[in-house]
């Protein structure tokens, strides 16, 4: 028998240090499970400095660890203890998160301040009372607490985008700019630098933020100096590649100087003067007087002489021509084949005595000719007036070509030249008729269109090519052909189409062939047997000789093997 005592119900005082006892329990387990894993940190990383400097690393470090077979790999994760390593790098973020890097890393002054808390009392105490103005400006620059809330407090960069900061085909532009300063180093320059007429990209100076008249914080401005200006040298400039290219004039010239609107002559008006409108209407008379001489022309151009007209007796050798037979035969051998025997020359090799006669004939002609021409430079001083005389034409005759091509040039800016294989055309004046003016503008007759007008216009003003409507020819020949579910047509010996029963066809077609089937004469029947046979006679010799239902597409080979059988 077990002894059971008396039971004594706990005092108050007792129940309060029994709670006392158990967290200061507990804390001290917690503090020992810390001491323990901060000696595995410092057993791991001898320079490592904690958060506690209270806490030396030297003294952390515990014994030698239980010793495990670990040649496998289940050993591996059963035995091997990472939680130092994994408290170690957790420590590592705490302090990248709170300091911005490794404690160790950093310097003394990032570290430690100097403490002024006696300063800045002092200074509270003599600052002024805070004003509602003043305290309201405070609230309003004092940031939320939603604000407060949602700001990254870890000293952490964000991590960039790497392909935000990628360049295109950044490792050949590191290769050519290497290469280019190679060569720079070398003293040679790229031929796209070398090249006289490249226009420097950079030449022209953009006004900039800084060169603003207003902007305060620009250098100093001498209204009284002068500009530097670049040298002027051709060779400096073909060298650096800063001569630009001559611009053509008639880049910069106008292409025609007709203008974009034309305003009608007087005489086109909605109530014009008399002798306004007759100009006008003379105007296009002139222009359909030239349009139908030009097409007289070409009528003329196109019609046979009247000498070459077919006569009766032309007509007669063309009618009976082929139809006489000639009974004389060519006789092989009074033909002349055309062959001549030519005589061959052949070239005998000249002799040395040949040669050198030639040799001194070819001198003798030289030397004439020297002389020749001196003589004739010689007189040529005493026409030395004639001389100057004809210059002096020429030199007149060249000015005038001059003044005529610039007078030509001028010219061709008031007409449409040319663009394309096309020639311009005018527009037909727009005029009314002497009986169709009406005097009022409300019942005038439009004539014309602003679009046609416009068009027409650019034209004229060497703007746009003149055009016309294209023309498509088809490559292959339209081709009609019935599709075969289109229906059947019933065709009969005669060739003719009906829409007639299988039955009635075939007993007309049997009717017409009746007279031309071998064993029956027109009219007559076969005597005897019953009206079944008779039927599938009819059938029978229909089948073979008649054409009763074909497609749309074979009617016409039905119509051909019907007009044979007709």
């Amino acid at each position: 028998m077990s002894y059971i005592g008396p039971l004594v119900a706990p005092s108050p005082t007792s129940t309060v240090s029994t709670a006392e006892e158990e967290a200061s329990t507990s804390s001290t387990l917690c503090k020992m499970a810390a001491a323990r894993r901060l000696r595995r940190v410092a057993a791991a990383q001898p320079g490592f400095m904690t958060l506690n400097p209270a806490v030396k690393p030297e003294e952390l470090v515990s014994g030698r660890r239980k010793r495990v077979n670990k040649n496998k790999k289940k050993n591996w994760t059963k035995h091997v203890d990472v939680n130092d390593v994994e408290d170690f790098l957790e420590d590592v973020r705490l302090q990248e998160r709170t300091t911005g890097g490794l404690i160790s890393e950093k310097s003394d002054e990032s570290l430690f301040f100097l403490d002024a808390g006696d300063q800045k009392a002092a200074a509270a105490t003599t600052a002024e009372e805070p004003t509602e103005q003043t305290s309201r400006k405070r609230r309003a620059s004092r940031p939320l607490k939603v604000d407060l809330i949602l700001k990254n407090s870890s000293l952490v960069p964000v991590p960039k985008d790497v392909l935000a900061y990628q360049v295109p085909n950044a490792k050949k532009l590191r290769r050519v700019a290497k290469k280019a300063e190679q060569l720079a180093a070398i003293g040679k320059v790229p031929k796209k630098h070398r090249r006289p007429t490249k226009v420097a990209r950079n030449t022209e100076t953009t006004k900039t933020a800084a060169d603003t008249p207003n902007n305060p914080t620009r250098d100093y401005y001498d209204i009284w100096g002068q500009e530097t200006k670049e040298t002027g040298d051709p060779w400096y400039l073909k060298q650096t590649g800063k001569a630009a290219v001559k611009r053509p004039e008639k880049l910069t010239g106008k292409l025609s100087l007709l203008p974009a609107v034309e305003v009608i002559a007087p005489g086109g008006s909605y109530n014009p003067d008399f002798f306004s409108h007759q100009a006008l209407l003379l105007e296009a008379h002139e222009v359909e007087v030239k349009k139908e001489k030009e097409e007289n022309k070409i009528l003329r151009q196109l019609a046979y002489d009247k000498d070459d007209r077919a006569t009766e007796e032309t007509v007669f050798q063309e009618q009976v021509e082929g139809l006489e037979e000639e009974d004389e035969e060519d006789d092989p051998d009074n033909e002349d084949d055309g062959c001549t025997l030519g005589i061959l020359n052949l070239v005998e090799k000249k002799t040395e005595k040949q040669r050198k006669r030639e040799r001194v004939t070819k001198v003798k002609e030289q030397r004439r000719l020297a002389v020749r021409h001196k003589t004739a430079q010689q007189q040529q001083l005493f026409q030395l007036r004639s001389i100057k005389v004809s210059l002096r034409q020429r030199e007149q005759r060249t000015k005038q070509r001059q003044i005529q091509r610039r007078a030509n040039q001028e010219a061709e800016k008031y007409t449409p030249r040319r663009l394309g294989k096309l020639k311009f055309k005018a527009q037909d004046l727009e005029v009314q008729l002497t009986n169709e003016l009406t005097g009022s503008l409300r019942t005038l007759k439009p004539e014309g269109s602003v679009l046609k007008d416009r068009f027409k216009s650019l034209q004229k003003r060497n703007l746009i090519e003149p055009r016309e409507r294209a023309k498509f020819k088809p490559r292959l020949k339209v081709r009609y052909v019935e599709k075969s579910t289109h229906g059947f047509l019933a065709v009969c010996i005669g060739g003719q189409r009906s829409s007639a029963t299988d039955g009635q066809c075939v007993r007309a077609c049997e009717e017409r062939l009746t007279p031309a089937l071998p064993g029956r004469r027109g009219g007559e029947e076969r005597r005897g047997g019953t009206e079944r046979e008779r039927e599938r006679e009819r059938r029978k010799t229909s089948k073979n000789q008649v054409v009763v239902r074909v497609r749309s597409e074979m009617h016409d080979v039905c119509a051909l093997a019907c007009m044979w059988l007709w």
